[in-house]
C-alpha cells in the first residue's frame, strides 16, 4: 500500500502531522507492507533564501494581526508540538525558500533515505534553527543521513530533480491540494491536515481492507480455460 504525503519542511503542522502519522503507522498491523513517499509542496515558491526579522513579526505581517496575537499563535503551536514530542523553537528558526530542500528529498527517495532526510530537515528548521535554504547546510544534512555529500552538492549545483519537484506540485494542483500536510492513501483516500493518529489508523485500515477484497466468482456453467501450462483444446 502506497502513501504519498505532500508537505513542506518549513510547515510546523507538517512536522506534527509526521509524528501523528508515525504513531498511526506503528499501530497498523500491516505497516511492513506500506510504502511512504514524501511529495514536494512549497508554501511560498517565491520566498527569499532568508526571511529577515523575528518570527512573530513575520507571522503578524502574514496574517495581518497584532504581534501579541501572533505570539499567542506561536505559543499554541509550540504546545501542540510538545504534546507530540517535538521541540519547536520558532525564536531561532531561519525559514526560507525550500525548492532545493525538496530537490534533495527526491535524491534521497532515489537512494532510500527520504524519510530520514525529511526528519532531519524538520529538526534542523524547527529545533536547531539552521538556515534551510543554505546550500552548504543542505549538503551537510544530507550527508548526515547517509547520502553522498559530493552527489548532493552536485545535484544542488545543477537543475537535477527540479522537474520532479514541479511535477509533485502540479499533481497537487490537479488533486485540489492547497494546504499541507495532505495524505493520499493508495491513490483513493485523501486526508487533509495534521489529523489525529486515531483517524489515520482508521483510514489505513479501510484502505487495506478495500485493497484486499477478494474476487467473487460468478459461475455460468462449464467453460474452457487453461490450468497452468496445459490447456484442454477440445
Amino acid at each position: 500500500m502506497k502513501i504519498e504525503i505532500w508537505s513542506d519542511v518549513v510547515c510546523p503542522w507538517c512536522y506534527v502531522g509526521k509524528r501523528r502519522f508515525e504513531e498511526a503507522l506503528s499501530r497498523f498491523d500491516h505497516r511492513d507492507h506500506v510504502e511512504v513517499v514524501w511529495r514536494a509542496f512549497e508554501l511560498d515558491p517565491a520566498a527569499a533564501p532568508v526571511r529577515p526579522g523575528p518570527y512573530t513579526e513575520r507571522l503578524a505581517g502574514k496574517y495581518h494581526v497584532p504581534v501579541s496575537e501572533a505570539q499567542a499563535m506561536i505559543d499554541h503551536m509550540s504546545e501542540v508540538g510538545r504534546q507530540n514530542g517535538l521541540d519547536l523553537n520558532f525564536g531561532i528558526s531561519q525559514p526560507g525558500n525550500t525548492f532545493d530542500a525538496h530537490r534533495l528529498l527526491h535524491l534521497a527517495l532515489e537512494q532510500g533515505h527520504q524519510d530520514a532526510l525529511k526528519e532531519r530537515l524538520f529538526a534542523a528548521t524547527f529545533t536547531e534553527g539552521q538556515p534551510i535554504s543554505d546550500r552548504d547546510t543542505l549538503v551537510r544534512l544530507a550527508a548526515e543521513v547517509g547520502l553522498d555529500g559530493d552527489e548532493a552538492a552536485a545535484a544542488l549545483d545543477s537543475e537535477r530533480f527540479g522537474a520532479e519537484v514541479r511535477g509533485d506540485e502540479q499533481r497537487a494542483a490537479r488533486l485540489g491540494i492547497s494546504a499541507v500536510p495532505f495524505f493520499v492513501v493508495d491513490g483513493k483516500y485523501g486526508v487533509a491536515g495534521a489529523q489525529p493518529a486515531d483517524l489515520l489508523v482508521q483510514v489505513l485500515e479501510d484502505a487495506w481492507r478495500e485493497a484486499q477484497t477478494t474476487l467473487v466468482e460468478v459461475s455460468g456453467g462449464e467453460a474452457a480455460s487453461c490450468d497452468g501450462d496445459a490447456c484442454a483444446l477440445a
